[in-house]
């Protein structure tokens, strides 16, 4: 259970600088003022006890640097996600224009570009220069997975008076953003590390929502439209559609609901076979003899137990490298139909890649610029270890260590996951006897 102690976040020390911001931008958010955890009344708590809760983001009276005299950095790391050019651009706008900070530096292709030996030297960061930069996919910063030296990245951040870093990532990202706050609070630095969750799967804990998730479930549902089309158009066809989420399958759950279309969700919290009565292929047998079509969305993770040789394989950045579940089920729903006699035509549709290097959509980009915004405030201010968070519809802070490590997925028996089986008519449980 997640304990009010837990939720602190760490400072820098004494605020002396007055904050450079006219208040017509609004009103400075107190030390105080916080969101909490649950808006239930029967939360768990003791009625004697402080209900755990965030610390609220947002511009601070009194600021720990003086702007005009530090230098600050951005880093993007992981796979690419939509928004990232836009987070860029708001972190750039704000320090330049909301605070006067004249040196940002965007370091290369993740945390290699704070190596001693970087890939590429770091660029300096203009708001001429990225007016524009929101318009396209990717990031003008390139990114990298993998840990690197964490002398060496200190040794980088010393070298070029790095007064704030902002850490654009996922969890592996998070995790060394932290691991790089708590090196150099242990050399007793005056740098502030601070957190932009970057997640296309949603699925970073006590982070409500993260940018691109959006874009994700928009754009899928334009695969699912296809997949559908086609399903359509053939006797006994079948669209399949793969979708991103390695163990949350929120993006498939979503788009799904979003469409409409599909009549089979499968995603990585909910086990299903393929064999047997009241297994997958059963169902979907039973579906294409009523209706001779049929839509299938699959998460990457899902059925990852199915798979005749489970691989332990990791990338740079831990992670194990899945096998290819979209691929797995054209082939075994082929064989399946094939000995029942039943002609069929399989589309199998992945757009993964398409995805996640697209611009960001509108809401988005705004959600980018917001969260960009509130890191400047979180780092001027003197924040470190901590990751700007969305909850309960507000801005939050979050200490690194609540989120890193862990991961939100989709409760089988919650709310998201029964509207999912009632607007496609699934069953509860898809496991064979």
């Amino acid at each position: 259970m997640l304990k009010h102690e837990n939720l602190k976040i760490s400072h820098l020390g004494d605020r002396k600088f007055p904050s450079p911001q006219p208040e017509r931008y609004g009103r400075f958010v107190r030390e105080n003022e916080r969101v909490l955890v649950s808006p239930d009344t029967e939360s768990g708590a003791r009625a004697d006890a402080e209900p755990p809760c965030f610390e609220r983001a947002g511009p601070r009276a009194k600021l720990f640097f003086d702007p005009s005299a530090i230098a600050c950095g951005i880093v993007t790391c992981g796979g690419l996600c939509p928004g990232l050019n836009d987070v860029i651009r708001s972190l750039v706008m704000t320090l330049s224009y909301s605070y006067g900070v004249g040196r940002i530096f965007g370091f290369r292709f993740g945390f290699a570009g704070l190596s001693a030996d970087p890939p590429a030297d770091p660029m300096r960061l203009t708001p001429d220069g990225v007016k524009r930069i929101h318009e396209q996919g990717g990031t003008i910063l390139g990114s990298s997975r993998g840990p690197q030296e964490i002398g060496e990245v200190v040794a980088t951040l010393v070298k070029h008076d790095i007064g704030v870093l902002f850490c654009i990532g996922g969890d592996g990202t998070l995790r060394g953003a932290s691991a790089l706050a708590a090196e150099i609070a242990t050399r007793g630095l005056r740098i502030a590390v601070i957190g932009i969750p970057k997640t296309i799967d949603n699925d970073l804990l006590w982070v409500q929502r993260s940018f691109g998730f959006s874009t994700a479930v928009e754009k899928a549902r334009t695969a699912i439209q296809a997949a559908h089309v086609e399903a359509e158009g053939a006797w006994n066809g079948i669209g399949l559609v793969k979708l991103m989420g390695r163990h949350s399958g929120f993006i498939a759950a979503e788009s799904c609901l979003a469409n409409n279309d599909a009549n089979f969700c499968l995603v990585p919290e909910v086990p299903f076979t393929l064999e047997g009565r009241g297994g997958f292929l059963e169902l979907l047998e039973q579906r294409l003899r009523t209706k001779h079509h049929a839509v299938i969305v699959v998460a990457e993770g899902a059925g990852q137990d199915l798979l005749e040789c489970a691989e332990t394989e990791r990338d740079a950045s831990g992670n194990v490298k899945l096998l290819d579940i979209g691929r797995y089920l054209h082939d075994r729903i082929l064989d399946h139909l094939k000995d029942r006699g039943m002609a069929t035509s399989v589309k199998y549709i992945d757009p993964s890649y398409m995805i996640r290097s697209l611009p960001a959509i509108a809401l988005d980009s705004e959600f980018c610029l917001i969260l960009g915004q509130h890191a400047v405030h979180a780092g001027m201010s003197g924040h470190t270890d901590m990751v700007v968070g969305f909850w309960n519809q507000r801005f939050t802070h979050v200490p690194i260590r609540a989120v890193a490590g862990q991961r939100n997925r989709i409760d089988p028996g919650g709310a998201l996951w029964a509207r999912v089986l009632e607007a496609l008519g699934q069953p509860v449980s898809m496991m064979g006897s």
